[in-house]
Parts: structure tokens; C-alpha cells; sequence
């Protein structure tokens, strides 16, 4: 049976139509989705105001709620830092991670199940003679020092190794901090 050419015709452009029509409608989906989406989150501004606490003061708190071993430790690396670089600044980044910055980041310290982490952000850069980084760690930029409970802390060389950083960040230019001081 042959079909009509008129007929055809009208039935292949009316697929076409629906083809094109599904098409701009499964486009328009996952637009309306990401519109939705994105007003349904609260904006960055929205959940820094929500939590007036100063970063020493999230500190603090953390150091609080720790309660054991780890507490102790960050405590005694706070104190450290503070001696060796009086205008340091605190900062609370990456959802709780103490950070110090001077001229720029140069040291984080995270407390986990077995130990604590300190985290220099040039490490790389940093003279270490007394071997203190100990933690493996991909890539040629950072290093890290793993505290675990019971180590004893070397602290005229942690002290050396903190005004190494400080002194790198002062005659280097490094990435400002962007993120959360309060």
C-alpha cells in the first residue's frame, strides 16, 4: 500500500513538532530545578550572620567539647602560635577547622580519633632540621606534623618551624584569606 504524499507529509512534520516540543520541555526541567534549587539554599551571607560567635570564641568551643587529650594538645598549639606570632589571626574555615593566618594562611590543626594535625600551608617551603613534619601527604606544597596522644611536643623547634612559616608569608606573596574570620 502506498501511502499519500500529503499524508505523510502531515504526519511526519507532526512528529517532528513533538519531537522538538519534548525536547524544549526536558530542557526546561533542569533549569527550573537548578532555579528552584538554588533559591531554596540560604546564600553564604545568610549563614555566616546566623552564628554571631567570633572565630576564637568557635575555638574555644571547640577546644571545650573535645574534653580529652586532643583538647589539651590544640590548646598548647594555640599557645605556641600565640607567642611566636602576637598578630596572628584566627580564623574558623571549612566548617571547623581552627586556621591562623598572618599576611595569609600558614597553619591549621585538626583534631581526629587518634591524633592531632597540624597542617602548614608552605610546609614544602619551610627549613625543618628537626625532622618534626611526620605525616604523609600528597603533593609539593604542604606538610604536616601528627600528634598522637603521649608524643612530646619539641616546642622550640615547633616554635623555629612557626616563625619560618610567619617569615614565609611576610616576604612571599601568598593567597590572602577569603573566607570566615567570625
Amino acid at each position: 500500500m502506498k501511502a499519500m504524499p500529503g499524508k505523510t507529509t502531515t504526519k511526519a512534520a507532526a512528529r517532528k513538532t513533538t519531537a522538538k516540543e519534548k525536547t524544549a520541555t526536558v530542557a526546561k526541567k533542569p533549569a527550573a530545578r537548578r532555579v528552584a534549587t538554588k533559591a531554596a539554599r540560604p546564600g553564604k551571607a545568610a549563614a555566616r550572620s546566623s552564628d554571631p560567635s567570633s572565630a576564637s570564641e568557635r575555638i574555644d568551643q571547640k577546644l571545650a567539647s573535645l574534653g580529652d587529650w586532643r583538647g589539651e594538645r590544640l590548646a598548647e598549639i594555640r599557645k605556641l602560635i600565640h607567642e611566636v606570632d602576637p598578630e596572628v589571626v584566627e580564623d574558623w574555615k571549612w566548617m571547623g577547622t581552627p586556621v591562623w593566618s598572618h599576611d595569609g594562611m600558614y597553619v591549621l590543626a585538626n583534631p581526629f580519633k587518634d591524633k592531632v594535625k597540624m597542617t602548614f600551608f608552605h610546609g614544602a617551603q619551610l627549613p625543618d632540621p628537626k625532622k618534626l613534619f611526620n605525616a604523609d601527604l600528597k603533593g609539593g606544597k604542604w606538610r604536616a606534623i601528627d600528634l598522637r596522644e603521649g608524643d612530646k611536643l619539641d616546642t622550640t623547634a615547633l616554635k623555629a618551624l612557626l616563625r619560618a612559616a610567619v617569615d614565609y608569608n611576610t616576604t612571599h606573596s601568598v593567597p590572602k584569606s577569603k573566607g570566615s574570620r567570625a
